[in-house]
């Protein structure tokens, strides 16, 4: 009787170490599934969150170009010849010189 009893013992204890290397094997792949899913999720928001960030930049880009665009126009306007000549006469009281207060330097 005793030998069964060893062997029906063994055979348990075999039965249960193989169990358990199923079962940490089973938990080893479901943690490197959920690392997965959890890396997926992350780079999914850190591209939305990205592209959140190009468009307002986008937006900010046009402003500044809309706003360069409007201080090229003034620069052209008050680079104008017209405009700075009557200013010169309005503001300055200037006017261009008579024929006798030229002096020809050869």
């Amino acid at each position: 009787m005793p030998i069964v009893k060893v062997a029906r013992s063994r055979t348990a204890a075999y039965t249960r170490e193989g169990s358990g290397a199923k079962v940490s094997s089973f938990i080893l792949a479901v943690c490197v599934i959920v690392a997965a899913a959890l890396l997926y999720v992350w780079s999914h928001l850190k591209n939305t969150q990205l592209k959140y960030q190009m468009a307002e930049e986008i937006s900010v880009r046009s402003s500044l170009q809309e706003e360069n665009r409007k201080l090229k126009v003034e620069i052209a306007t008050l680079k104008s010849p017209k405009r700075i000549e009557a200013f010169a006469r309005e503001k300055l009281d200037m006017s261009y010189p008579e024929r006798e207060q030229v002096i020809r330097i050869q």
